[in-house]
């Protein structure tokens, strides 16, 4: 595809800002990668894939670079598990759904999660007590500095909550370019004690699901709260939930008896970031063209013209807000540029 120039991309990210990129092109190949890396011509770069996970604020004076890889393939499989690897231009629901039809087991708690396959390793997605990790076997990204691929292995991703070595120290180093996930192919593991999944299992009259059952059901939950992209300007959780000490936990409970916590350790207690948001009396709050969503406070929106510094102003004030009432701080999930 040719660079384009002065293009919006209002079409190519989730919250439907209409900014412009000075120049765009749209990458079909690990080849056309290089080359264009390997350009002179536009010293300025930036990076997009699904659009799903970004805030944009400005115009990208840059050549903006649609990450458009597209196929899969299967390695290798045994009775128990099969190898797939993944081009990261695909969308990672309709992977998902793919990996279900060839009753591939392991990513249905991840169902319905939007943006691409590529950019689902940078922040350890997860959902529903699954993460991208448990199933994550290696990845293969191009390392802007060689130009050449690069593979990392689970280990080598430096995997936590949200949060991996692409967000760290090798941020700005690499452009992932494929994944390779590991899969079960019999005696599935069940993940349905998380959430609302056993009672919209019971609701479905489902008493021994499938694979395929829990990922209907999360897909329900997940429509029955969360706006649709094309539909609603979002990009689905903005906000990471935190994770405080025992003794700040300690102190939140003597304010809130009621708060919901889980436990992540013998140190650490996780508090949902909804729970703070909504209790601060932000769920449903609209300022005009864009708001917090009235069925799930972790999610702002954009209801039509709003502008990346209209969300980032709206995220700011519910940080000191909620700061000012938990003292706890929660940080953005999504990349603000």
């Amino acid at each position: 595809m040719p660079v384009l120039n002065n293009i919006s991309l209002k079409p190519y990210n989730t919250f439907g800002i209409d900014v412009k990129a000075k120049h765009f092109i749209s990458i079909n190949s690990v080849k056309e990668l290089k080359d264009i890396y390997a350009s002179k011509k536009y010293p300025s770069k930036f990076i997009l894939g699904g659009g799903s996970n970004m805030l944009l604020t400005q115009d990208v004076d840059a050549l903006v670079i649609h990450i458009d890889l597209k196929g899969k393939t299967i390695i290798s499989q045994t009775e128990h598990d099969v190898l797939i690897n993944c081009q990261a231009g695909e969308n990672w629901h309709d992977f998902v759904l793919w990996t279900l039809d060839n009753n591939y087991g392991g990513l249905e708690n991840l169902s319905l999660i939007p943006g691409n396959v590529g950019t689902s390793p940078i922040q350890n997605i997860g959902a529903y007590g699954v993460e991208l990790k448990d199933t994550f076997y290696s990845c293969n990204a191009l390392n802007l500095n060689t130009l050449k691929e690069d593979t990392f292995s689970n280990k080598d991703c430096k995997f936590e909550y949200r949060n991996s070595i692409f967000k760290q120290e090798a941020k700005g180093q690499y452009i992932i370019t494929s994944v390779t996930f590991k899969l079960s192919t019999k005696n599935h593991v069940l993940h349905t004690n998380y959430g609302a999944i056993t009672s919209e299992l019971e609701n479905m009259k489902i008493k021994n699901p499938t694979i395929q059952d829990v990922s209907k059901a999360v897909i329900a939950i997940r429509e029955s709260k969360l706006p649709n992209p094309k539909e609603i300007g979002n990009s689905g959780s903005f906000f990471k939930n935190p994770v405080i000490t025992i003794s700040e936990f300690e102190k939140l409970q003597q304010n809130f008896p009621n708060v919901p916590h889980y436990v992540v350790s013998k140190k650490a207690i996780k508090v949902p970031a909804g729970w703070l948001i909504e209790t601060a009396g932000f769920k449903g709050k609209s300022f005009g063209n864009y708001g917090v969503h009235k069925k799930q406070a972790l999610v702002l929106v954009n209801y039509g013209g709003a502008s990346g510094h209209d969300i980032l102003k709206l995220s700011k004030l519910i940080q000191s807000t909620i700061y000012r009432i938990f003292n706890i701080s929660i940080e953005a999930e999504v990349n603000i540029f």
